[in-house]
């Protein structure tokens, strides 16, 4: 075991697989020489050479469009979207063609392509730097969409994405690079030194796409969270004394809806928490499909904590983030529901 950090472990990830296979290649804006904004990819292009990680114009499109040519040609591009608000140019290609391909070739072609891309808030970013848009892309059939909260993860789920024939976005929340963060923006900031899911394996190994982990178990309340939020929810429950399940999602195409049901039927209660916005995102979906089939089990109603409806705010981050106070907040109010 080694520890490592996010960043460590999604670099190590990538090295792995470009050593592995010829047909791995990295690119995006600023990934090669300078190594990536978040430094993520730094050291790859010195190791294996500038036609294997290369930069890119300022083009998101360009940078997506040109990976699935690469990948219909069997190459197993994993390309880089600086910050996942930029993705937006690059729906188009990712919508109707790699997630199409395979489907519209009847299986002759497929888009073994991964796009990795920053997400979420937390860093004074704003609302340029500060979206978590994996909402709009769980609607699209033919894309596997995936977000680790940890290094152990972030590193075998990776590896697995870059493997996989199927195209998969790779969302990565930049507020967990450096350490786990429980929303207490006021406290110094945590380190993954001495945590365990920053004990990382050195070499191969892979975290299946479509399992989700229970980070807590418990009896009262199940929560299903995923990235930041992992951790909010860990010090919400731990602040309230109430006996939750955390369930982190870390795969929501596909979707471990057996885990969730199971949980769900144990407890009688459901809390949804996410940092993007309440309106049509994901915790939507997850709400429809636990009333679906855990209806006759539940107690109270499913409760949601997000972000809000608006744009990600510069001045008032704190007020937007869904912190433990939030979520605590609706911890107590569902054990109080009779």
């Amino acid at each position: 075991m080694a520890e490592m950090n996010m960043i460590e472990a999604i670099r190590d990830a990538m090295d792995i697989k470009l050593g592995q296979d010829k047909d791995v290649v990295v690119f995006g804006e600023d990934v090669g020489y300078f190594g990536g904004v978040f430094r993520c990819t730094a050291g790859l292009q010195e190791k294996y050479g500038s036609n294997r990680v290369f930069d890119c114009p300022i083009n998101e499109s360009g940078i997506v469009g040109t990976g699935i040519g690469m990948a219909a040609y069997g190459l197993r591009p994993c390309v880089e979207v600086q910050f996942a608000d930029y993705i937006y140019p690059a729906y188009d290609q990712i919508v109707s063609e790699a997630a199409r391909l395979r489907y519209r070739s009847a299986g002759d072609f497929t888009a073994p392509i991964t796009i990795r891309t920053p997400c979420g808030g937390g860093i004074f970013g704003g609302q340029t730097h500060s979206q978590s848009p994996e909402a709009i892309f769980t609607h699209v059939s033919g894309l596997k969409t995936i977000m680790p909260s940890n290094p152990y993860d972030a590193k075998g789920m990776l590896i697995t994405a870059i493997e996989d024939d199927d195209p998969v976005l790779f969302l990565e929340p930049k507020r967990l690079y450096n350490g786990p963060f429980d929303g207490h923006h006021d406290r110094p900031a945590q380190s993954w030194a001495g945590h365990p899911m920053g004990e990382v394996p050195q070499g191969h190994y892979t975290v299946p796409i479509g399992k989700a982990a229970i980070r807590r178990e418990g009896s009262d309340v199940t929560i299903l969270t995923y990235g930041t939020m992992t951790f909010v929810a860990e010090a919400a429950t731990s602040e309230t004394g109430i006996d939750a399940e955390i369930i982190d999602l870390r795969s929501l195409l596909p979707l471990d809806i057996e885990t969730i049901e199971a949980s769900v039927k144990k407890t009688g209660r459901c809390l949804i928490v996410h940092e993007a916005t309440l309106t049509s995102g994901f915790g939507a979906e997850l709400a429809a499909q636990v009333q679906e089939r855990c209806f006759y089990h539940l107690e109270v109603p499913i409760e949601r904590v997000t972000g809000w409806d608006t744009p990600y705010p510069h001045a008032q981050e704190w007020d937007y983030f869904p912190g433990p106070k939030r979520v605590g907040k609706a911890l107590k109010a569902m054990m109080e529901a009779v």
